[in-house]
């Protein structure tokens, strides 16, 4: 018996089944021309897209040649919306295809078949969009991480995927997740952001902007830490935008979702173990095999583990200019969570040569926050200026001062240089960097 057959076994009594059919009259109908779509399609679902308007037209019209042959009378309105949730089952991600087309939609939350949550504008909001059921829920994962190798079963309920544009998924599924499949997708917009769009949204500021600008093109080793929602990745995507179209980059990533458009991108992805339990590659294992493709520049969408050592060491050997994101709620702890990642290592070393290795690697940490309107800030950029004695010294630049909160509940501040002239200046300056005067005023 498969999963989805598994995860359903109890058959619905008929009161289910009429209180399922009150709350969508047309259920039965859908399901029955769904199937017929399929039986009757001519076209081959892998060669299209979304937008492939042949395919639109032979689906619309199987649907209709079916109900004038069966005489069911449907209004316009009535026909228009079955068909869009078929496209959407057919050639789409099922009942939230339309929040993932949604503009102002940037996360979507399934929490089983009948709890759908989204982000909207930074509040998390309950939508009236529902599955089926469970089965149903599991079918749209399947066609998520099916196309890109990956597996979800009793022997591995959990995975993380992306959507052909780039948007991060989660996937958990029974017995872990009790509530039923629960899937939960980060979206990225089609058109990435750029630096201008950071400043329009106020995460930072036009002088924070091109001092970062200098940090990338002047090949300084940048990480960018922050909580879980903040926005670490989106910054780092427009951060690479600066590099050089000349150089040869190298991206490792649990799952691919960094847009690059220089011309010269290697992008690598780690692999799960197969059904035995074999075969897997991590991030790790992805930075060792990086520093043997001869890279100018080294882009690790996050370390999170063992792998910040290998990570250090390829920006202490010649691999200047490298970028990653880490986890933390603020400068001073992505240094501590940096030391902890290399002790997991398993490599026992003295905790001041693991400082030494971090402040001659590390030159500025960029720290993202989500606030408490929703709103993403950097709110500190640092720079990691060396060891005395034990201690690593870390001197803010810029600061977030948050002043409290207007009538409508923003967020009020504004972003401070610090009036410390960072170390970094004369490093840039010395690779031939250009350095206008009133950088940091």
């Amino acid at each position: 018996m498969s999963l989805s057959k598994r995860l359903n076994k109890k058959n619905k009594n008929e009161e289910e089944i009429k209180k399922e059919n009150t709350k969508d009259p047309h259920l039965e109908l859908k399901s029955t021309l769904q199937n017929q779509v399929i039986e009757e399609l001519t076209i081959d679902l892998k060669d299209v897209g979304e937008d492939n308007e042949e395919l639109k037209k032979e689906i619309e019209d199987i649907i209709k040649d079916y109900l004038e042959e069966n005489s069911l009378a449907i209004t316009r309105n009535d026909r228009n919306k079955i068909l869009s949730e078929i496209l959407d089952e057919i050639i789409g991600f099922g009942p939230i295809t339309p929040l993932l087309n949604d503009s102002d939609v940037s996360e979507v939350m399934v929490n089983g078949p009948d709890s759908i949550y989204v982000e909207r504008n930074g509040k998390l909001v309950l939508s009236d969009v529902k599955f089926k059921d469970d089965n149903h829920v599991l079918h749209v994962i399947e066609k998520i991480v099916a196309p890109l190798g990956r597996r979800i079963d009793e022997s591995s309920p959990m995975v993380d995927a992306r959507l052909p544009n780039g948007s991060r998924v989660n996937a958990i599924i029974p017995p872990l997740a009790l509530n039923g499949p629960t899937i939960t997708i980060r979206k990225f917009s089609e058109d990435p952001f750029k630096v201008s769009d950071l400043i329009g949204f106020k995460t930072l500021n036009s002088k924070m902007a091109k001092l970062l600008k200098l940090c990338v093109e002047g090949r300084l080793n940048v990480i960018v830490s922050g909580g879980t929602g903040s926005g670490k990745t989106t910054t780092l995507n427009v951060l690479s935008s600066f590099i050089p179209n000349d150089e040869r980059i190298v991206t490792i990533e649990d799952a691919a979702e960094l847009q690059m458009h220089q011309d010269h991108v290697v992008r690598l992805e780690t692999r799960p173990p197969n059904i035995e339990g074999k075969g897997e590659i991590n991030i790790r294992d992805l930075v060792k095999n990086s520093l043997r493709m001869r890279p100018d520049r080294i882009v690790v969408g996050e370390v999170r583990s063992g792998e910040a050592i290998d990570m250090l060491q390829a920006m202490n050997t010649g691999h200047d200019g490298s970028l990653t994101t880490g986890h933390a709620n603020s400068t001073r702890d992505m240094l501590s969570r940096l030391e902890t990642m290399v002790l997991m290592a398993g490599m026992e070393l003295p905790i001041r040569a693991i400082r030494e290795q971090i402040t001659s690697a590390v030159d500025v940490i960029v720290q993202q926050s989500r606030l408490r309107d929703g709103s993403r800030k950097i709110t500190s950029i640092a720079e990691v200026q060396g060891l005395e004695g034990d201690v690593i010294v870390l001197q803010d630049i810029y600061k977030f001062e948050h002043n409290g909160y207007d009538d409508r509940g923003k967020v009020k501040g504004d972003f401070k240089y610090t009036g410390i002239k960072p170390k970094f200046l004369d490093k840039l300056k010395g690779r031939g960097v250009n350095i206008p005067p009133n950088i940091l005023e």
